[in-house]
């Protein structure tokens, strides 16, 4: 039987700014996305019902019922109206709970494998991701683009310095609740989002109280050679630097802790 499959890619925030609440209670966010050309897979094949097993390096402790995967397959299915099943697979390569969008980018993988899968309208994906998760959409797109609103509203960004730049990921292992970081924002709105590399992350003090660890990521990757920008992604825990060379990328990634998670990768 012919098995589809599709990369989750990795997703960071350049820049992301928290400018207070919107009318249904969520965060008004400002953020350039900017995406990896590594991340989690998910494969597929046809089958009577659906259904998700799980392997790779982060697999522990992830439900094989209860996932954003088999989320973004239900809605699809009910949007679409269609009579199908699959049987999915997910390599997890990334981190939890990790700020880099994993469980977004797999529902987002979802939603494009079963579009294909079930030969269905692709505007239902577009229609069912916001209900799935905030960074859904941009995950389902996969490209540059500035998010607006909660993070949904999108506009392609058009800045050829992002694609193909070498970029070091490193996460401390410790896992970060992404409510509990704005739970712990402090409010303030700081200004609007211009330039991204003028820009900041409002969640990293927030994220710092909970994970102090996060501030020792960031102090090592400013000590790195080549290392011209660094910032925390998302809600944390993962920070990362963008080189000026891949060999400068690589010769950082050779000298990472041990006991820290990293991905020598390009941005697409």
């Amino acid at each position: 039987m012919m098995k589809y499959s599709e990369p989750a890619p990795a997703k960071l925030n350049l820049a992301l700014h928290v400018r207070g609440k919107l009318p249904d209670g969520r965060h008004s966010l400002e953020t350039i996305f900017a995406f990896c050309i590594d991340g989690d897979r998910l494969e597929a094949e046809k089958a009577d019902e659906l259904n998700l097993s799980i392997s790779g390096p982060f697999a522990e402790g992830l439900s094989t019922t209860d996932n954003l995967v088999l989320d973004a397959a239900k809605a699809l299915k009910q949007a679409a109206g269609v009579d199908a099943g699959a049987s999915l697979y997910l390599t997890k390569k990334l981190p939890v709970a990790s700020g880099i969008g994993g469980g977004s980018a797999d529902a987002a993988a979802a939603l494009r494998l079963l579009t294909g899968l079930w030969g269905i309208d692709p505007r239902h994906a577009v229609d069912v991701a916001p209900a799935i998760g905030s960074d859904v959409p941009a995950c389902l797109l996969s490209l540059s683009a500035k998010g607006t609103e909660a993070g949904d509203k999108l506009e392609l960004v058009q800045d050829p310095s992002i694609s193909g730049t070498p970029a070091l990921l490193v996460n401390p292992l410790v896992p970060l609740s992404t409510g509990a970081v704005f739970a712990a924002w402090d409010g303030i709105d700081r200004g609007p989002l211009g330039d991204w590399r003028r820009g900041r992350n409002d969640l990293e003090a927030a994220a710092l109280t909970l994970a102090p660890d996060i501030g020792h990521v960031l102090d090592w990757l400013g000590t790195q050679p080549g290392a011209g920008f660094i910032r925390m992604s998302g809600s944390g825990a993962t920070c990362f630097a963008l080189f000026d060379s891949e060999a400068e990328r690589d010769a950082a990634a050779a000298t990472c802790p041990s006991n820290w998670w990293h991905l020598a990768t390009f941005l697409r």
